[in-house]
């Protein structure tokens, strides 16, 4: 028995002690970001802002899924990917897309590890909007599946904006009204 005890001492010492943190494997970067996938979703928001802050068009696109959606904030701004690739290419092929910065960002990831969701505010030429989105994970990296463009309007500047776009709303309702 003490034969016994004297070879599985060291072995249940071995075993009761600390843990590495991380695999010898896996490059640090990549495991802290499978370990956390909110500093990746982070990190593929970065970017995309700054693809087309720099009107990097592949780099802008390349971030989002192929079967992505984009919605503007003009309500007849409803794009899938290869629409919102064509309408905003002359603005990357001028140089000057657009600038967002992310003031705030929350980020939801669901219980799978494979899909996340976002709602960031953004300081912009148009001043302080809101983005939402989802993402979801292909081949380990993180991509825009949807994403919702809002201009954040102050509560006391409700009525002022509702006045000034009550023409326009009314057409566009009589007109999704009589499809």
């Amino acid at each position: 028995m003490k034969k016994l005890l004297i070879y599985l001492l060291p072995v249940f010492l071995v075993s009761c002690g600390e843990k590495p943190e991380k695999s010898e494997n896996i490059p640090p970067e990549i495991y802290y970001e499978n370990q956390n996938p909110e500093a990746a979703i982070n990190k593929a928001l970065e970017q995309w802002h700054a693809a087309a802050g720099n009107a990097d068009f592949e780099s802008y696109f390349s971030l989002m899924a192929e079967d992505a959606v984009f919605i503007g904030t003009d309500p007849t701004e409803n794009w899938y990917k290869p629409e919102f690739k064509e309408w905003a290419k002359p603005y990357f092929d001028q140089g000057k897309a657009w600038s967002f910065t992310s003031l705030e960002r929350n980020i939801f990831t669901a219980e799978t590890g494979e899909t996340a969701w976002f709602d960031e505010l953004l300081d912009t030429q148009m001043g302080i909007c809101r983005g939402s989105g989802v993402m979801i994970r292909e081949n380990g990296d993180w991509k825009i599946k949807h994403y919702v463009l809002s201009i954040a309007i102050p509560n006391e500047n409700v009525s002022e904006v509702t006045e000034l776009k009550k023409k326009f709303d009314k057409n566009l309702i009589s007109k999704l009204n009589s499809k």
